[in-house]
């Protein structure tokens, strides 16, 4: 979960730092320290998501934010030692984001079903800054239903189905002009009953006079960027849809009742895919935004390229 004041953040940075995958705890360490201490101090691991025991969507990446820098000249070791295992095979690849962050993501969805395991073995792996890895870390995990939320920003609709069926369109509303929506697919990073948002948390404004400013509580909030989208429910937008055209700071707007049911609905790492805003794209790192980048983009940031995961 994440910490602190949260808001719409329509212009908020267009780049998250590697501290996203924070939202999903510290990572599980699977052995003990080597008998045998490596030059240097220790290379650690801050986090790896999703959690192991987990069940996820099937646009999930796997990201691992390491505690200190790794070395362009290490990274391809590092990445033969971050080993993916799936009980379906599938092609994939890591890709760094700066030099702490790495994530591995299918080329395509993941399968719904498939068990997934990350081995981070990292026992003597140099970060190439005179660090060495001390510690083993397993996660496994699974890939859940394949829940899917399209957007249409144009429409004021959002239909969301489950394994490939559609089972409900909903009535939204997106961004304005002065804060339009994220496009692109963003995986759902986390999701809270009750969030308290601030348009100074964001940058928007700080000014309690100004007409940008607000400072509320607000019900069945799914949070799709680090910057500051989700989909939930707004009490300045209470019946979302192309009659209202109330715009919001970049969130996604829902009624009462469809933001509770879309809440029940969806999980850690399920696709939600936005069309039809004057905005780019989500940048990948801004939460798990993996899929907006083609396959060649993503293997642009990989020191090892294209594989495939070992078979469970």
């Amino acid at each position: 979960m994440l910490v602190g004041a949260s808001a719409c953040g329509g212009s908020g940075s267009d780049k998250a730092g590697g501290d996203d995958a924070k939202a999903s705890g510290k990572p599980s360490a699977t052995a003990s320290p080597s008998p045998t201490k490596p030059a240097g101090p220790p290379m650690l691991l801050d986090t790896i998501t999703p959690q192991t025991g987990t069940t996820v969507g099937v646009a999930m990446p796997i990201s691992v934010i390491f505690t200190n820098p790794v070395a362009a000249k290490a990274r391809a070791t590092v990445e033969k030692h971050l080993k993916v295992s799936a009980s379906q095979p599938v092609a994939g690849a890591w890709h760094w984001f700066g030099d702490k962050r790495a994530d591995w993501r299918p080329k395509a969805y993941w399968p719904s079903g498939t068990t997934v395991k990350i081995d981070a073995d990292m026992k003597g792996v140099s970060n190439g800054n005179g660090r060495y890895g001390v510690h083993g870390y397993t996660h496994t995990f699974k890939i859940g239903d394949d829940v899917r939320a399209d957007v249409s920003v144009t429409s004021h609709v959002m239909k969301v189905s489950r394994n490939g069926t559609v089972v409900r369109s909903l009535s939204i509303n997106a961004g304005s002009a002065q804060y339009p929506t994220w496009n692109g697919t963003m995986a759902v990073i986390d999701k809270q009953e009750k969030v308290h948002m601030t348009s100074c948390s964001v940058g928007i404004s700080c000014d309690k006079g100004s007409p940008n400013y607000y400072d509320l509580t607000l019900p069945w909030d799914v949070h799709l960027t680090q910057s500051g989208t989700y989909v939930h429910y707004s009490t300045g937008d209470p019946n979302p849809g192309s009659g209202s055209a109330r715009g919001s700071h970049g969130c996604v707007h829902l009624s009462m009742a469809d933001a509770k049911w879309f809440y029940g609905q969806v999980k850690q790492g399920d696709p939600v895919t936005i069309t039809g805003s004057p905005r780019a794209k989500a940048p990948a790192d801004n939460g798990y935004a993996a899929f907006n980048l083609g396959w060649d983009q993503w293997l642009a940031g990989s020191a090892s390229g294209e594989g495939s995961a070992a078979t469970l």
